[in-house]
């Protein structure tokens, strides 16, 4: 519960792991869950003589998320070396990125109910990762792999813009979703491709001067930052309560026990001696080169949303399921275009495709059912050639078998018969096996044409159409 008397003030620290084949500075692999320090070299294990190469595709994706971020790219920037000391940090220093960053001054727009908020993006800077501590591998003992050291991030440092654990929560959403949209990084919070570190403080209602701000790390998802927050700005505002001064500390959230510990002092940039990395030259950036990366920026999430709604006609609920992720977007807007029916395809996707997705476990871009195989099915229902209840059974076939609707409905006879004279004969043959029925409605009993549609079906097995059934039964009613 949050004390009224003070307002929560947050920046965000979003460390985001570029999806590059190789490392930022050497040609180590970047897979994860590989064996521990199997992919390591000289450069990466910081062995005297091995000198770092920039890695070009690391540029290009830090370049492409600065940019979708709205921020001013540096034709120039310069690398520094960032000095600490740690187990898995080999060099003793991490490069990184200190006053000449790639990009500075963009935006991230958030919507948490209340209208749209813009949240300042201060600065994309690049650096290298460190290795991993594994503190539960051996008893008694730290493990070290080495395997993420030299791993390419960038880092996207907020403005402390962000007034609650809700509009936190909605900022790490919008933008892990526009980077999943770029395709720079698998965001992955799991894997540890991408991580936060929030720093919040408290100050009382109506101040304007920031109060003095802790940093919490070791959030392993979004509601675990959301939690972290709120624990950490009311143990702040029970200490301004008390009269006591917030120290600035770094401390590290425990999921389990709802509680964040201090681990140390909170470090300021004079504590990293920060200098420029004498083995890199400053990155310079062809203006060509960049514009070619600015044309590379794909549709993002916001553009796609308001599309959605323009061309398709859905609604708000629904478009923010169907531009959730890229993968499920892109399958959407290919069975919408084809089928030619969005609306159709939108309740298909949303349903039966999503269920089956989620209960098979495979990406959506390896499904069985391919777009254009669904909007075949949708097409069969639509021009009452299956049923809506056949057209399920008939998806159900298709991803165990992957084979296209048109051929499963055809083997196995679940087509509806539209054709007159095929009706006729089963209608003929309903009313001479059901004659008090038959005598009732004719007599002008409306409610036994349902009835009478019931015993039609179950004689065809399900293949009689049932629209034009009831408008040959409704047809003879007239005529009797």
């Amino acid at each position: 519960m949050t004390d009224a008397k003070f307002e929560m003030v947050v920046g965000l620290e979003v460390h985001v792991q570029l999806k590059t084949r190789s490392k930022a500075f050497c040609g180590c692999s970047t897979s994860f869950g590989d064996a521990p320090n199997t992919n390591t070299c000289p450069i990466c294990l910081a062995l005297p003589g091995s000198l770092p190469v920039l890695n070009e595709k690391a540029v290009e994706l830090a370049a492409r998320a600065a940019l979708a971020l709205g921020c001013t790219i540096h034709p120039v920037s310069i690398f520094a070396r960032k000095n600490y000391f740690y187990p898995d940090l080999p060099k003793g220093y991490q490069i990184s990125q200190f006053d000449q960053p790639l990009a500075t001054d963009g935006s991230v727009k958030i919507d948490v109910g209340e209208g749209e908020k813009s949240i300042g993006v201060t600065r994309v800077h690049m650096e290298e990762d460190a290795g991993k501590s594994l503190h539960d591998r051996y008893p008694g003992a730290t493990a070290i792999d080495l395997n993420r050291a030299g791993v390419p991030l960038i880092e996207i440092v907020s403005e402390p813009d962000m007034r609650s654990s809700k509009e936190a929560g909605a900022y790490l959403r919008t933008l892990r979703q526009i980077l999943q949209y770029l395709g720079v990084s698998d965001v992955s919070m799991e894997e540890g491709s991408l991580r936060v570190d929030a720093n919040v403080s408290a100050r009382p209602v109506g101040q304007k001067e920031l109060g003095t701000k802790t940093e919490v790390k070791n959030m392993n998802s979004f509601s675990g930052v959301e939690r972290a927050l709120e624990y950490e700005f009311n143990r702040q505002c029970g200490m301004l309560d008390r009269g006591e001064k917030v120290s600035p500390q770094t401390l590290l959230w425990d999921a389990a026990k709802g509680e964040a510990r201090v681990s140390r002092t909170k470090e300021g940039s004079h504590d990293y001696r920060y200098f420029p990395e004498p083995d890199l030259l400053p990155l310079v950036l062809d203006p060509a080169w960049l514009g070619g990366i600015k044309a590379s920026v794909p549709e993002l999430p916001a553009d796609r949303k308001k599309r959605f709604k323009d061309e398709y006609k859905l609604g708000a609920e629904d478009i923010e399921k169907l531009t959730a992720t890229p993968a499920v977007s892109d399958y959407f807007e290919s069975v919408a275009r084809d089928s030619q029916n969005p609306k159709a395809a939108a309740n298909w996707v949303m349903g039966e495709v999503q269920a089956a997705v989620n209960a098979s476990g495979v990406p959506l871009a390896s499904f069985a059912v391919r777009p254009a195989d669904l909007a075949q099915l949708i097409k069969l229902v639509n021009e009452g050639l299956l049923s809506h209840a056949a057209g399920k059974q008939v998806f159900a076939m298709m991803v165990e078998t992957g084979k296209p609707a048109a051929q499963i409905a055809h083997d196995s006879g679940l087509l509806q018969v539209g054709d007159d004279s095929a009706l006729t004969g089963w209608i003929d043959e309903v009313l001479t096996e059901h004659p008090d029925e038959a005598k009732r409605f004719f007599a002008g009993e409306k409610k036994l044409q349902g009835v009478l549609i019931g015993f039609v079906m179950k004689k065809s097995s399900g293949k009689a159409d049932p629209k034009k059934v009831n408008q040959l039964l409704t047809s003879r009613a007239g005529a009797g």
